[in-house]
């Protein structure tokens, strides 16, 4: 099973032109449907009129060294390491299906282009295998142990919704990609559905999270960038331990509580809403 991808059978019934028309379409597709996104939610609108605000709230200029510093801490902790997530067992979770999508994509896009002599390389079906795992491993792991709890919003957990998609899509796509592997690949029913599931995932930019990968590793930089420039994303800077913040009326119940007040919220696990 390691040792061949599914892909390499079939290209007897459907030839690497046609393989690779279908992969540049699906990346047409996320272009476009991103452009669509950004479109529809105003987010580069909102982005742009946010920089701009900041940059007058600013009270320090950063040079170019600042922002080459910034824009390595941003590529290593937040990219490559996954530092937002301060729970462990999401950010590995986060980190395997990344991973695993970029291996399994990386390799599948290899396989296809480099024609019969790439289907025929051991080393590439083996991490097309361990990609397809990865994938699999890391988004069922958040669908059934991390996702949001629907049972706090009075949802049952079999409901769901548009913002369900993106996880879904990289579920099915990963699982049928590793069913039609294990049944010896052709133009059954599992590749019919493994075909499905990239369709969902490639084609439902505008409807699922996919367009956030796109937009975080910017949001990660100008935020790193806005505190380091003093305007902090155009949000009061002052904190409870501030004096002159501690002397708000409507702070006078806390002027003599501990900085630290325990788990509160995090006491218990949300199982009511």
């Amino acid at each position: 099973m390691f040792e061949q991808t599914p892909i390499a059978d079939l290209s007897a019934t459907i030839s690497f032109e046609t393989m690779q028309m279908f992969v540049i379409v699906m990346i047409a597709l996320v272009i476009v449907m991103t452009i669509v996104d950004v479109m529809h939610k105003k987010s580069m609108r909102w982005f742009n009129e946010n920089v701009a605000a900041g940059k007058k709230n600013a009270t320090k200029e950063l040079g170019a060294g600042d922002k080459v510093g910034i824009a390595v801490s941003t590529i290593i902790e937040d990219v490559v390491l996954s530092g937002e997530f301060c729970n462990f067992k999401r950010r590995l979770a986060h980190l395997l299906t990344m991973y695993g999508f970029v291996l399994f994509n990386a390799m599948t896009a290899i396989i296809i282009f480099g024609g019969a002599e790439a289907a025929a390389n051991t080393l590439y079906a083996q991490l097309w295998h361990l990609g397809a795992i990865m994938l699999a491993v890391g988004s069922w792991w958040f669908w059934l142990f991390i996702r949001v709890d629907v049972a706090a919003g009075g949802n049952k957990w079999y409901n769901v919704s548009a913002m369900d998609m993106f996880s879904m899509s990289l579920i099915a796509t990963s699982t049928f990609a590793l069913i039609w592997s294990y049944v010896g690949g052709g133009t059954g029913a599992t590749f019919i559905l493994f075909i499905l599931s990239a369709v969902s995932l490639f084609g439902g930019v505008l409807w699922s999270k996919f367009a956030h990968m796109f937009f975080k590793p910017f949001a990660a930089y100008d935020k790193r960038t806005t505190k380091a420039d003093g305007s902090y994303m155009n949000l009061p800077t002052l904190t409870r331990d501030d004096p002159e913040q501690r002397a708000r009326h409507s702070m006078e119940l806390l002027v003599d509580a501990p900085m630290d007040m325990g788990l509160g919220i995090k006491r218990e696990a949300p199982k009511h809403y």
